[in-house]
């Protein structure tokens, strides 16, 4: 996840195959295709993580945590509280 590219050449953000997303620097799991929807950003969207320590987070402000991989700390981008495919599911 941390090889994401806003201008335009994020591959990941239209993908639905099936699957799992990894990190990219250590291969533990993050998120399931099937937390996987259709967002607006540019960058790939996920409901939730696989386990509760897939990811690591640190409050960045009162609606956005940053995220981190939870074994080795790899940037991978942010949650956003509140705004995920449903009311009350936020979005990674």
């Amino acid at each position: 996840m941390s090889f994401c590219q806003f201008f335009g050449g994020e591959i990941y953000k239209d993908h639905f195959k099936p699957g799992m997303y990894v990190c990219s620097k250590c291969n533990h799991p993050l998120f399931s295709s099937r937390s996987k929807f259709a967002h607006s950003s540019p960058w790939p969207a996920f409901r939730d993580t696989i386990r509760e320590d897939s990811v690591t987070k640190m409050m960045e402000t009162l609606t956005a945590f940053k995220v981190l991989c939870g074994k080795c700390g790899n940037g991978l981008g942010h949650e956003f509280v509140n705004d995920g495919p449903e009311e009350g599911v936020s979005r990674f």
